[in-house]
């Protein structure tokens, strides 16, 4: 919100850039049109963003096809469990939460391999996606973890189910939270221990490290428990989000605002239909 490194206050990363473009795919197509996904991440990285993962920016500037970028990485590099699915994890998450638990993490898993090989990462993406559908359905997210966990693929779950522990903290983590493991416990941790929008994200950038994807990832749960309102205006106020590669797009707080409007009016079934392939 200061600015730095580069950017000017309110300027917004990778992480809130990759989740625009996800929602605007998924409202223009009506559907989850994975190679149309993938051509906008690709014509975003070639343009140079101001911040791209290492990880993100070698799949989408590959030049492999959509449907094999992600998996000849993983193969040559065996390293690809990191955040960068989980960032821009909202709008889907939105828009597929009245389908129900296995859509709505099927969703995750399809779209979070168009980058992340790891099937880690998808697994932690498709938490995510369950404890927001669960937050919009007016419950309480943290008590879904259990149940949650179970829907997981078998390998996968004992290491979610100690980042996701209500113990665990991020002081623990065996990585860096720039991978998908510590970032989602943080992230829970931080929604766990307070009792505002605020306060969540505030926790979450406090822990340190990747921060703005761990408080993206936190405000994602955060925000469907406590409403867009509950966003400090002052936060909202100078948000401006670059688009590269594509034109000299720069979306303002309204924008955003819309799009998150757009995906729950289609999500509670009053607008476009929703095609789950």
């Amino acid at each position: 919100m200061c600015g730095d490194g580069g950017r000017d206050p309110g300027e917004a990363t990778d992480d809130t850039q990759m989740a625009v473009l996800t929602a605007e795919s998924l409202l223009e197509r009506g559907e989850t049109d994975l190679p149309d996904v993938f051509r906008r991440f690709r014509r975003w990285a070639a343009d140079g963003p101001k911040d791209i993962g290492l990880q993100t920016e070698a799949v989408l500037t590959s030049g492999a096809p959509w449907d094999t970028a992600a998996a000849l990485h993983f193969r040559t590099n065996r390293r690809a469990a990191g955040n960068g699915a989980l960032m821009r994890a909202a709008p889907s998450a939105v828009r597929f939460a009245r389908h129900g638990r296995a859509p709505t993490m099927g969703a995750a898993r399809r779209l979070s391999a168009l980058t992340h090989g790891d099937p880690a990462a998808r697994e932690g993406t498709a938490v995510l996606h369950e404890l927001i559908r669960v937050a919009l359905s007016g419950e309480d997210p943290l008590t879904a973890v259990p149940d949650t966990l179970a829907a997981l693929h078998p390998g996968h779950r004992a290491r979610y189910a100690t980042v996701l522990a209500p113990g665990w903290h991020p002081d623990r983590a065996t990585e860096f939270n720039g991978a998908v493991w510590p970032c989602l416990g943080s992230a829970v941790r931080a929604l766990r221990t307070t009792t505002s929008y605020e306060e969540a994200v505030r926790a979450a950038i406090g822990l340190g490290g990747a921060t703005d994807t761990v408080a993206a990832v936190a405000g994602a749960p955060a925000g469907s428990v406590y409403g867009i309102g509950a966003i400090p205006e002052r936060w909202t106020q100078p948000l401006h989000v670059p688009l590269p590669g594509f034109g000299d797009r720069v979306l303002r707080a309204r924008e955003p605002a819309g799009l998150a409007e757009r995906s729950a009016w289609t999500a509670a079934g009053c607008g476009q239909g929703v095609t789950t392939p």
